[in-house]
C-alpha cells in the first residue's frame, strides 16, 4: 500500500471526516471537528506532496490545476469509500484535502437528526425547491443524500444528480436514478441542468448554485413541476433567501423575489457541533414556505423571517438559537460548543441566562507535549519543521543574549529532526543550538555532518554560514549573534 493509500485508511480507521496534506508539515486529520496533527508520519516535502497528489488526478485536473492553481476531483480506494478531493497552492507548495464520503449512502433514520421528521414532510412534496445550506464540512451532502435516499425507497420516479463531483454514489431501488459528475460527464452545472427538462425527471439535485445562471435555471426547472433539492454555501434560512435574490442585477430583483417566493418549499441551514462525549451532532435552522412567509419573500421583508421562524414551530420550523438551546439543555453540546457555533449569540445567551446556564467563554492556552509548551507556539508550529527551525535559529543566534536559549532550540530541532527533517539547514541549526548549550564538541561534529549535505544540495549560502560557525565552535565561542 502506498503512503496516501496507507493515510486514507488510518482516516477511516480514526473515524475522521477529512485528511489534510501540506507541504512542510505532518499529515493532519480532523476528528470530531478537531484537527490532529499525525506526527508519528514524517513531514510532507514539497516535492514528495506534489507528486502524490499529482498521481491520482485525472489528465482533465492536472490542466485545470496548471491553469487555476485549484481544483476539485474524486479518488476511489476499493473497500475503503470514495474521497472528494480539492488540491491547491500554498507558501510552501501544492496542498490537499480529502473528505471522506461513506460507501453506504446513509439513511435518514440512521442519521438520528432531531429534525428529521420535517425533512421526511419535504420529501413528499413533488414540486418546487429544496436548499440545504451550510458552511463547508457542515453535513449537508449527507443530508442531502439521506434525502434523495429516503426517495428512493419510498416513491417511484426518476432522480437526476448534478454534482462537482459525484460523492454518494446511489444504487436504483423504486426510483431510476442517473448521477452526473460536472468535467467527467457535463460541461457545466447550467448545461446538466438544461438538458434535465429533456430528460424526464421528476426529481433533481443540485451539488451547488454557484453562479447565476445556474441559480436561475433552478429557480425556473422548480416552477415548471419539478422538485430541486440544492445547496448554497450560507449561514442562516434568512441569509439563503437574500443571497439567492442578491444574485441578480438590481432590475430584476422584484422579478426573482415573486419567482422564489412562488418556488421555495424549505430551507435548512445546518451546522456541526462537538458532542460531549465524542462524535457531533447537528444543529438546524428549518424554514418552510408558509403563505406568510411567500408574502415576506415576495414583498421584500425577509428581515420578518427569523419572526415567522419562531412562530411557525408547530408546523416544523425552528431558530439556530433555540436547536443549540434544546442540544445543551438535553445534554448533548456544551455551553460553550454552542455559543462557539452560534449566528445570534445575544438571543443564545439570554435563554441560557434565564434558564441558568453558565457559559465558559475564557480563553486558555492549548497544552504543547513536555517542555516544549513554554515556547508560546500554536500547535500547528509544532507540526512544521520549517517553524520549528526559524524559532530554534532565533533562541540560538539572537543579537540580544539574555533572548537565547539553547536547551530549547535544541528540543525543538530534536524534535523537527524526529520530523524527518534532514537538510544542511536543520543540522546548521542544531550546531548553533548545541553551542549555546557550550556542548562545542556536539556542534562541531553537527557541522561537520552538514558540510556534504549542503554541497549535495548546492545551498552556497548555507556552505559559507557552516564554514564561519566551524570557526566558532571550534574556539568553543557560541554564535557571535545574527537575529536581532
Amino acid at each position: 500500500m502506498n503512503r496516501l493509500d496507507e493515510l486514507l485508511k488510518l482516516t477511516v480507521e480514526r473515524g475522521a471526516s477529512d485528511l489534510h496534506l501540506s507541504a512542510n508539515y505532518c499529515p493532519c486529520i480532523r476528528v470530531d471537528g478537531e484537527m490532529q496533527f499525525l506526527s508519528e508520519f514524517p513531514i510532507l516535502t514539497p516535492v514528495d506532496n506534489e507528486t502524490m497528489l499529482r498521481a491520482i488526478m485525472p489528465e482533465r485536473t492536472k490542466i485545470e490545476f496548471d491553469e487555476l492553481w485549484d481544483t476539485d476531483f474524486g479518488y476511489d480506494l476499493p473497500g475503503l469509500g470514495h474521497f472528494r478531493v480539492n488540491t491547491f497552492k500554498d507558501t510552501y507548495g501544492v496542498g490537499g484535502v480529502f473528505r471522506a464520503v461513506p460507501e453506504m449512502v446513509p439513511s435518514l433514520e440512521d442519521l438520528g437528526l432531531s429534525f428529521s421528521g420535517t425533512l421526511r414532510e419535504l420529501c413528499m412534496h413533488s414540486k418546487g425547491l429544496i436548499i440545504v445550506t451550510g458552511p463547508t464540512g457542515s453535513g449537508k451532502s449527507t443530508t442531502l443524500a439521506a434525502m434523495i435516499d429516503l426517495i428512493n425507497r419510498t416513491r417511484k420516479e426518476h432522480i437526476i444528480t448534478i454534482e462537482d463531483p459525484i460523492e454518494f454514489v446511489h444504487q436504483s431501488k423504486n426510483c431510476l436514478i442517473n448521477q452526473r459528475e460536472v468535467h467527467r460527464h457535463t460541461r457545466s452545472f447550467a448545461g446538466a441542468l438544461r438538458a434535465a427538462l429533456r430528460e424526464d425527471p421528476d426529481i433533481i439535485l443540485l451539488g451547488e448554485m454557484r453562479d447565476l445562471q445556474t441559480t436561475e435555471i433552478a429557480l425556473e426547472t422548480a416552477e415548471t413541476g419539478h422538485l430541486v433539492l440544492a445547496t448554497l454555501h450560507t449561514n442562516t434560512a434568512t441569509s439563503t433567501v437574500d443571497r439567492i435574490i442578491d444574485k441578480f442585477p438590481g432590475d430584476r430583483q422584484n422579478q426573482i423575489r415573486t419567482l422564489l417566493a412562488n418556488t421555495l418549499t424549505g430551507v435548512v441551514a445546518q451546522t456541526l457541533c462537538k458532542q460531549m462525549d465524542g462524535g457531533r451532532a447537528v444543529a438546524a435552522e428549518v424554514l418552510i414556505a408558509t403563505p406568510g412567509v411567500r408574502a415576506n419573500i415576495r414583498d421584500g421583508k425577509t428581515h420578518q423571517l427569523p419572526t415567522a421562524i419562531q412562530t411557525g414551530y408547530n408546523i416544523g420550523m425552528r431558530s439556530f438559537t433555540d436547536s443549540l438551546f434544546h442540544l445543551v439543555e438535553d445534554g448533548i453540546v456544551s455551553p460553550r460548543e454552542a455559543y462557539i457555533k452560534a449566528v445570534d449569540k445575544t438571543s443564545l445567551e439570554q435563554k441560557f441566562t434565564s434558564a441558568g446556564i453558565v457559559i465558559d467563554k475564557t480563553l486558555i492556552e492549548l497544552p504543547k507535549a513536555g517542555s516544549i509548551d513554554e515556547f508560546e507556539m500554536a500547535s500547528a508550529d509544532m507540526n512544521s519543521p520549517e517553524l520549528l527551525k526559524e524559532k530554534a535559529w532565533r533562541l540560538s543566534t539572537d543579537r540580544n543574549t539574555q533572548a537565547r536559549d539553547g536547551k530549547k532550540a535544541v528540543e525543538l530541532m530534536e524534535r523537527a529532526i524526529q520530523m524527518g527533517a534532514k537538510d544542511a539547514e536543520t543540522y546548521m541549526t542544531l550546531a548553533a543550538a548545541q553551542a549555546e548549550t557550550g556542548n562545542f564538541k556536539a556542534a562541531v561534529e553537527t557541522v561537520r555532518q552538514a558540510l556534504p549535505v549542503a554541497k549535495k544540495e548546492h545551498n552556497k549560502e548555507c556552505l559559507r554560514e557552516l564554514e564561519q560557525q566551524m570557526g566558532y565552535y571550534k574556539k568553543s565561542k557560541p554564535h557571535p549573534g545574527v537575529v536581532g
